[in-house]
C-alpha cells in the first residue's frame, strides 16, 4: 500500500465538552432555587460554573466572591448559576452556613447535579482529577445560548471572580462594536480593530485621526464604557 492509499486518520470523537461557539447543551435540574432549566436564561447572559464539593475551603472562598459581586453581573444582564454533584439539603445548609459565619448570602441558584447529567454534559468531571467531583469550569454563554467562553481551573486553585466579570465585559464590548478587546483591558480603555482586507480599508484607517496606528495590522481607537 502506497502512502497515498493509506487511509486517513479518523478525527477523535468529541464528547462531553462543548467549545466556544457551540450551542450551549441542553438541561434541567433541581436547584436550590427550583427547577431550572437553560431555556430560562435565553434572552440574557449565563455565568455557568462548577465547583467540587460542598463544605470546602476554596469552594466557599469562591461562592462568597462570586456573591460579593453578584450585582455587577446582574448590572450586564448576567446571572450566575452554581453546579455540583451534591444535593439540595447540601448546597442548602453550606450556603446557610456561610451567611451565618461569613455574613454573606449567596443570591443565585446552585444545580443539585447527583446524576452528573449537568457536569458530564459540560465536560465538568475529569477523571484524571476524581470521577465524582467537578473540577472548577466556567462556561459564559450568551443570549442565544451559544458558549462563548470556557476556563477551567483545578480543584487547588480559586478562581479570580473579578476576571471572569472582566471576560463579560470584553465579550459585550466585542460584541456591541464589534472591536477586539486587548491584554489586561479595562473598561473605557482602548480596543484593537481588526486587519483591514483592502487598500480602502487601510487608507481609510490612516486617515482617521480617533485611531491610533502602530502597524498596519495593529490599530486602536478609545474604547467606550462597557
Amino acid at each position: 500500500m502506497t502512502v497515498s492509499d493509506q487511509p486517513l486518520p479518523t478525527p477523535p470523537v468529541r464528547a462531553g465538552l462543548p467549545l466556544i461557539g457551540d450551542p450551549a447543551p441542553n438541561f434541567e435540574a433541581e436547584s436550590t432555587h427550583g427547577p431550572v432549566r437553560l431555556s430560562d436564561y435565553a434572552g440574557r447572559w449565563l455565568v455557568l460554573f462548577s465547583h467540587p464539593a460542598d463544605f470546602t475551603p476554596v469552594c466557599t472562598t469562591e461562592f462568597v466572591a462570586f456573591s460579593e459581586l453578584a450585582e455587577e453581573f446582574a448590572a450586564r444582564d448576567a446571572a450566575l448559576l452554581g453546579n455540583s454533584v451534591d444535593s439540595v439539603h447540601s448546597h442548602l445548609a453550606w450556603t446557610r452556613a456561610i451567611e451565618e459565619k461569613l455574613g454573606v448570602r449567596v443570591p443565585f441558584p446552585i444545580i443539585a447535579d447527583l446524576d452528573t447529567r449537568v457536569s458530564r454534559a459540560y465536560g465538568m468531571l475529569h477523571p484524571n482529577t476524581s470521577g465524582t467531583a467537578a473540577v472548577r469550569a466556567v462556561f459564559v454563554i450568551d443570549p442565544e445560548q451559544t458558549v462563548r467562553a470556557v476556563l477551567y481551573y483545578p480543584m487547588n486553585a480559586g478562581r479570580m471572580i473579578p476576571e471572569i466579570l472582566r471576560l463579560l465585559d470584553a465579550l459585550r464590548t466585542s460584541d456591541r462594536d464589534s472591536v477586539a478587546c486587548p491584554a489586561n483591558w479595562h473598561p473605557g480603555e482602548d480596543v484593537a480593530l481588526g486587519a483591514p482586507r483592502t487598500q480602502a480599508e487601510l487608507e481609510a484607517r490612516l486617515a482617521d485621526d480617533s485611531v491610533k496606528v502602530t502597524d498596519w495590522y495593529l490599530a486602536t481607537r478609545p474604547g467606550t464604557p462597557a
